[in-house]
């Protein structure tokens, strides 16, 4: 059997799949579980109790993780000028505007956020059905799309992340690295689920947050406890 297989197995046998750990619980577990030989990312996955369907009842949103993600971040800034100059200086890793929107229909994609400025979006628009699956189009919605380029970058790079509810009602995002230990952890955990907590549709009825859970990139799922969830954020 491969390590990778050895760890795997270890890890779940230290689960209990028909349980729902309170955060505590989750993260303590997730800190015991053998290690890879990278530093693992950790992931949140929350079913939500909406039909994205509808228009009125899309959940998105953005938040800045107060420890970031532990990634480096290749923000892309679609702008012209000295909007274009303004966001080199301001720590974007890409900035332009025609030359890059080509690049980027021609299968480029070297990058792990994009921000552009109201007065280029009718050029970027072009971009939807690229960046549109990946969830990197940007939105005024989730502050992408602005002529504050230093504030919007510096969010960037300090661990703002997107989140958007998918097809069949799943958020899935990141909230950091395994060596970030479980207090950190459970701080940008909590920032992120007060942020989907609070955009709850006023359409949604019944139980908003039906389950959540959390791995590692080589660990199996642990089940959240959403009660108590729902009870921390109160």
């Amino acid at each position: 059997m491969s390590m990778r297989g050895k760890r795997l197995r270890a890890a779940q046998d230290m689960v209990d799949a028909a349980k729902r750990y309170t955060i505590g619980e989750a993260l303590e577990l997730i800190e015991k579980m053998p290690s890879a030989k990278f530093d693992e990312s950790v992931d949140l996955a929350v079913r939500l109790g909406v039909n994205p369907k509808h228009a009125d009842q899309m959940v998105r949103g953005s938040v800045t993780l107060p420890h970031g993600t532990g990634k480096t971040v290749r923000l892309l800034v679609f702008a012209k000028g000295e909007k274009e100059k303004e966001a080199l200086e301001a720590g974007a890793d890409f900035g332009g505007l025609d030359d890059l929107i080509k690049q980027v229909q021609e299968g480029w994609m070297e990058f792990d956020s994009v921000v552009a400025t109201p007065d280029v979006m009718n050029v970027v628009s072009k971009l939807g059905r690229v960046l549109g699956p990946r969830g990197l189009m940007p939105n005024p919605k989730t502050g992408t799309v602005t002529f504050d380029l230093k504030e919007a970058i510096r969010q960037i790079k300090a661990g703002k992340i997107d989140y958007k509810v998918d097809k069949l009602a799943n958020v899935h995002c990141l909230v950091g690295k395994k060596s970030f230990g479980k207090d950190k952890l459970k701080e940008n955990l909590m920032a992120v689920l007060e942020s989907i907590i609070k955009a709850k549709p006023p359409t949604a009825k019944g139980a908003y947050i039906k389950n959540i859970g959390i791995s590692t990139t080589m660990s199996p799922g642990i089940k959240l406890d959403p009660a108590e969830i729902m009870e921390i954020v109160r």
